[in-house]
């Protein structure tokens, strides 16, 4: 049996979506612009970063470290999905020039908890703010339908339902139970 004309090959346990236009498509559109806007989003910070000697990995580790302190090793490896080498030279950098620091965990002397220095969560919120200002502004552009703050906080949910959609649905309720986390101030 041949697959549709219409239908996009799929990877192993995805449903079937329709193919994109070959060319000028919304979802084509919407592609490019996902690549412009991460550009701009993390271009931002790189700026602040390259000022200390950092990457975009060092900024990704002070993100997570800042918003659940006493994160273990395992559990960033596991948000970043990278190799243990690979956190290993950035937490390296962060910890020896006082970003960062380990301590052992108290009911499991092997495990190593991770949490910003004072240092460490400033450099974090100068990184945030310049982040907040690009998402505030935004969502602040006044759409033709609603430029009240109603239609504002409908575009701010609107863009975390988008993003949401975009995570492995097997990996959602993961994401969900770790902003969870923040949000109620557990660690």
């Amino acid at each position: 049996m041949t697959p549709d004309a219409d239908m996009a090959v799929q990877a192993p346990g995805e449903a079937s979506l329709p193919s994109c236009p070959a060319a000028g498509g919304d979802s084509d559109d919407l592609i490019e612009l996902l690549f412009f806007a991460y550009r701009d989003f993390v271009g931002d910070p790189d700026r602040i970063l390259a000022q200390y000697g950092f990457g975009r990995a060092h900024h990704r580790v002070l993100h997570f470290v800042d918003r659940y302190p006493g994160l273990t090793i395992a559990e960033l490896l596991d948000i970043l999905r990278i190799t243990k080498q690979s956190l290993n030279r950035v937490l390296k950098d962060l910890i020896d020039q006082g970003y960062v620091e380990q301590q052992t965990g108290t009911s499991d002397r092997r495990q190593r908890l991770l949490f910003c220095t004072p240092s460490g969560r400033t450099l974090t919120a100068d990184l945030t703010r310049v982040q907040v200002r690009r998402i505030v502004r935004a969502l602040d552009a006044p759409s033709e339908d609603d430029e009240t703050e109603s239609g504002r906080e409908a575009r701010a949910a609107s863009a975390q339902d988008f993003l949401l959609a975009m995570i492995e649905p097997a990996e959602r309720a993961a994401i969900r139970r770790l902003m969870a986390r923040r949000t109620t101030g557990r660690a």
